[in-house]
């Protein structure tokens, strides 16, 4: 592996493009450090303070710091992250499903996906817009929703209209920016280019999580929190998380297919057989990403409301409660149903299959064909669904009960380790490819890594 690291620097095509990707991904994170104009460097610095010795990293607002490298707590300029391009990618990918003209853009190729994703960068800023104003007004003017912590601070000396539309206009060009950043690695870096922002900014938070797990284990007031005991079960769990990370990203059911003999004159084509692979995980992290603001707006929306039952209802769904488990739990399971039944589409597949000469063996052409593979989807979507559902509470179930770090708990499951291990697998099979076209050795001299392309 090492080998092939180097290896990766001898061709000049591919180091120009590994190191334009990582000048890209350095500008990334300097948008997320850089403090919003009109912020107080002092009082910011001292929130921060507060949040990391409270540990208050485990709420919707932690959760949405991890994912933005540090970029909220730091009230930067890219506070918003790429999040916002996400979601409006989400929300077109949905409609496409739903709305007649969107799916025709989407069959017209080149063409149609070009004013998609005009459409998407639209909507981007439209979100932008509204997550920023909403951002400076609970969140800069008014440190206390994040509860006794903001107690105190005042991070805005002159809150009026000329800081709301300076915080709009900076944290809206900085996603508008990250966001071209990432389309620029695609194109001209090493490919992924906002999966690969997401997963940096995950990872910078790691030398924090690192020395969290340092402090687990050093003695205070002549006790440690945690024994060896623990340390050995710790990097055991992790090693089988992260496997299970990986089998999970990588498993797939191979579908076989053969195509009929056609004889063309003197020329016979088809007559061979192929796979057609279907993801256990289908869905990706898309079922998290769903689920966690499902819960999160309602649970703050009910706690403002002075009435006692809805004060519960709220207090029951904060994380890490057993309800909030349970229900976060169902949401991903059905949230993984629901996007392989607006993504996935059987009939289509059989369509084209049958247009194509291909059939499944044992399986008629037409209808039965999609059912079968609606049948064959339904059943290892469930499997996929649970072992996403494990991975997702898993960080929460530590925190909470074993009172581990929100931020070293983090990397031992959750949305954070499948996007990592995604985009890292991802990543290592577009550099194997540049690897083996130029006769090198690729990653592993055994074996080969899927891509989830086929």
């Amino acid at each position: 592996m090492l080998s092939a690291f180097s290896n990766s620097l001898k061709i000049p095509e591919l180091r120009k493009r590994l190191l334009f990707t990582a000048g890209l991904l350095f500008i990334c994170r300097l948008v997320s450090n850089v403090p919003t104009p009109g912020v107080d460097a002092e009082a910011l610095q001292l929130l921060v303070d507060r949040l990391r010795e409270q540990q208050a990293g485990s709420g919707f607002f932690g959760w949405i710091d991890l994912f933005s490298g540090g970029a909220l707590s730091n009230c930067a300029i890219g506070a918003l992250s790429i999040w916002p391009y996400i979601s409006a990618s989400i929300i077109l990918q949905l409609m496409t499903a739903i709305v007649p003209g969107l799916e025709r853009l989407a069959r017209e190729g080149e063409v149609g996906r070009a004013k998609l994703t005009q459409y998407t960068r639209y909507l981007t800023l439209v979100i932008c817009f509204v997550q920023s104003l909403a951002l400076c007004k609970g969140f800069l003017e008014n440190p206390g929703v994040l509860g006794n912590l903001g107690d105190g601070i005042v991070l805005v000396r002159d809150p009026g209209w000329n800081f709301r539309l300076l915080t709009i206009l900076t944290m809206t060009t900085g996603t508008m920016l990250m966001m071209w950043l990432g389309e620029q690695i695609t194109d001209r870096g090493i490919g992924n280019g906002i999966s690969l922002v997401i997963t940096v900014n995950i990872i910078s938070r790691l030398p924090m999580a690192a020395f969290k797990a340092v402090e687990m284990f050093t003695k205070h007031d002549g006790e440690a929190q945690f024994s060896l005991y623990h340390l050995v079960f710790l990097l055991l769990m992790i090693f089988l998380v992260i496997a299970g990370t990986i089998m999970l990203v990588q498993g797939q059911r191979k579908v076989p297919i053969h195509t009929a003999k056609r004889v063309v004159g003197r020329k016979v084509y088809g007559g061979q057989s192929s796979f057609m692979p279907l993801r256990v995980n289908y869905s990706g992290v898309m079922p998290i990403i769903f689920a966690g603001p499902m819960l999160a707006f309602p649970a703050i929306i009910l706690k403002k409301i002075d009435v006692d039952i809805c004060q519960q209802i709220g207090a029951a769904l904060t994380i890490g409660q057993p309800v909030y488990l349970l229900v976060y739990a169902t949401l991903i399971l059905f949230f993984s149903y629901f996007w392989v039944a607006t993504q996935f589409n059987p009939l289509q597949i059989a369509d084209d299959l049958k247009r194509n000469g291909g059939f499944v063996p044992g399986i008629r052409p037409g209808k039965p064909t999609a059912e079968y593979l609606d049948k064959t989807m339904t059943r290892i979507t469930l499997i996929g669904a649970i072992g996403l559902t494990v991975i997702a509470v898993l960080p929460q179930v530590l925190t909470e009960t074993f009172r581990i770090p929100f931020v070293v708990a983090s990397f031992m499951g959750g949305t954070s380790l499948l996007i990592i291990v995604g985009v890292v697998l991802d990543t290592m099979r577009q550099v194997e490819s540049h690897l083996l076209m130029r006769h090198y050795d690729g990653f592993l001299k055994k074996g080969k890594l899927r891509s989830g392309r086929r």
